[in-house]
């Protein structure tokens, strides 16, 4: 597996007139799904013999890989840009909004209209700074194949017919391969030099855990299926389970405000891994309290619905 599950970013039960059946089908099905047709992609792709396959498997494989990875990288960006808010800009993006669109309601106003734009169809409708110009600007994302999202290219092959025809008329493949023996690669190593020195998207964090280590869905999953010994406690809160129908496989529920009960029944010489809903507050509590205890005890990154949107095996909560 190549691609692995970025945990959902936002609090969902803190959003606005977005329910948590909405927002966790979205990142379980939509975004999980994505991820794991990537996977699956990639797979394919790492099996192929390029030199043999035929042209409409390739095309049709590398068309797929972009479909899905953009689809990947714009619902974690999607995801990231949620939170509990009044919908104002800050001070330093109204000022960035004011010097390259004119007003904030400029902005706004093309954005959203963008949106409606989109009604009955299909795309994305992003907000994106161009380092090249130095400004934002908005952009559609038509079924997510316009570009790698974020990323910065460092070498471009352009394949349209007026790029080669007058010196190489039908034969692309002549064409390539004399694109191939001119490309200055030491401006590409600068391009690529660049391109490392742009900081990402920063992981999601606990600071109010401070350290605490967590673990991911891939990296549980992993140590399940080489038959490893594991404690795997779904602490859930209880309100939550009760409106539930699935658990993960394996694991077995215990209710977080009686820790006290049965923390005492777990052996200290295997490690627990602990999980909530999503990631954050309860499985991290869930993790410290049994550290203190002397457990080997770690939480799992993104919790449940994490966990399902990963493809992991569920089964019904009795």
């Amino acid at each position: 597996m190549r691609y692995h599950l970025t945990p959902i970013h936002c609090r969902p039960w803190t959003l606005n007139s977005l329910s948590l059946k909405l927002i966790e089908s979205h990142y379980e099905n939509n975004y999980g799904g994505a991820l794991r047709r990537l996977n699956a992609i990639t797979d394919q792709l790492d099996a192929l013999d390029f030199a043999t396959a035929p042209p409409y498997l390739i095309n049709s494989l590398k068309r797929e890989e972009l479909v899905a990875l953009n689809s990947t990288l714009l619902h974690e960006l999607y995801f990231a840009s949620l939170c509990q808010s009044d919908g104002v800009p800050t001070e330093a993006m109204a000022r960035a909004l004011e010097r390259d669109f004119g007003s904030v309601n400029r902005w706004r106003t093309e954005f959203m209209a963008m949106g409606y734009a989109l009604a009955g169809g299909s795309g994305w409708v992003v907000l994106v700074y161009s380092p090249r110009d130095g400004r934002l600007l908005n952009q559609y994302a038509a079924e997510h194949t316009q570009a790698v999202t974020g990323g910065i290219p460092i070498l471009a092959l352009d394949m349209y017919e007026h790029a080669y025809h007058i010196d190489f008329g039908a034969n692309a493949r002549a064409y390539v391969e004399t694109f191939m023996r001119n490309t200055d690669w030491k401006a590409v190593q600068v391009r690529f030099e660049n391109a490392v020195r742009v900081t990402p998207l920063p992981p999601l964090e606990q600071p109010e855990f401070g350290d605490l280590p967590g673990v991911s869905p891939e990296e549980v999953k992993a140590m399940i299926d080489a038959g490893k010994p594991l404690q795997f406690i779904d602490a859930r809160p209880k309100h939550y389970v009760s409106r539930t129908q699935d658990i993960v496989e394996g694991a077995v529920w215990k209710d977080p405000e009686r820790i006290d009960e049965w923390a005492p029944t777990l052996k200290k010489d295997e490690p627990v891994v602990v999980y909530c809903v999503y990631g954050f507050h309860v499985g991290c509590r869930m993790a410290v309290a049994l550290r203190q205890a002397g457990y080997d005890a770690w939480f799992m990154k993104g919790g449940h619905t994490a966990w399902k949107a990963m493809g992991g095996k569920t089964q019904l909560f009795r």
